[in-house]
């Protein structure tokens, strides 16, 4: 079945919408690793997953609503601007808070649940052209913002403390870079979900740094590791019916562990 798939629009779509997604997610995972912020990343997804529950709770396109959950949580985070324990801390106490009201708004949806449910594991498959239109955009967006503040983002990502002695706005950057980190959050859940996030803007970026101390060549090869993990993933769950989620994680996963062994 595999050829025969492959000829069909919507594995055509499926692969132009992954690209997409693995280019922005790549980028921006470059930043995050250097910052720290892994586990941001995960409460931003979170927090997608509420803000997509209750746009449905209100009769809303999910969708719509975990942009703006994902976008809310990303402000505030780059606003506080936390450091270190207190960081984390506060994250989790936040996520803790979240799911909980994602919980409450999934029990006051009375229709079915499946739109909200998809983004918890990711449906690369059913990505219609409208919905790739918008990805299209918002990657465009985030990309061309990367672009700008690609120097002095890198700056404050490395040395924080200079940089502010230098002059550079670490504290509009880190809003900046938080605000970026959540929509490019919010457009990798819809391929490989909310669990499973950190796939696509942690580990490739993670792999990449265990491969190259350059900052732009770091950037580029968690780019094309992502590219290879997304793709790869999707050919392969045409040729095995298995979740295209679980290929997308392992080739990662595996990419990781080799860019270490590597490195050793």
């Amino acid at each position: 079945m595999f050829w025969p798939l492959l000829q069909e629009h919507f594995v055509h779509s499926a692969l132009l919408a992954g690209a997409v997604v693995a280019v922005v997610c790549g980028a921006i995972g470059t930043f995050v690793v250097a910052r720290g912020l892994s586990f941001a990343v995960h409460a931003i997804s979170e927090l997608g997953f509420t803000g997509a529950t209750a746009a449905l709770a209100l009769g809303l396109d999910p969708v719509v609503g975990m942009f703006g959950g994902s976008l809310l949580l990303g402000g505030v985070l780059g606003v506080l601007s936390l450091r270190g324990s207190e960081r984390d801390s506060s994250i989790g106490a936040v996520l803790a808070f979240g799911l909980g009201l994602g919980v409450l708004f999934l029990s006051l949806y009375q229709g079915y649940a499946t739109e909200a449910t998809n983004l918890l594991f990711g449906s690369i498959v059913g990505v219609g052209d409208r919905q790739l239109y918008a990805l299209a955009v918002v990657a465009a967006l985030v990309l061309g913002c990367l672009a700008l503040v690609y120097r002095p983002l890198l700056y404050a990502s490395v040395d924080p403390e200079v940089a502010e002695a230098r002059g550079v706005p670490v504290r509009a950057l880190s809003v900046g870079l938080f605000l970026l980190l959540a929509l490019a959050t919010a457009e990798a859940i819809q391929v490989v979900g909310v669990l499973l996030v950190l796939t696509l803007v942690i580990t490739p970026a993670a792999a990449a740094q265990r491969l190259t101390r350059r900052p732009g060549l770091a950037l580029a090869v968690s780019v094309a590791i992502a590219l290879v993990s997304t793709e790869g993933g999707i050919l392969l769950s045409l040729a095995q019916p298995w979740p295209t989620t679980f290929f997308i994680s392992t080739v990662s996963f595996a990419v990781y562990a080799a860019a270490r062994a590597l490195a050793r």
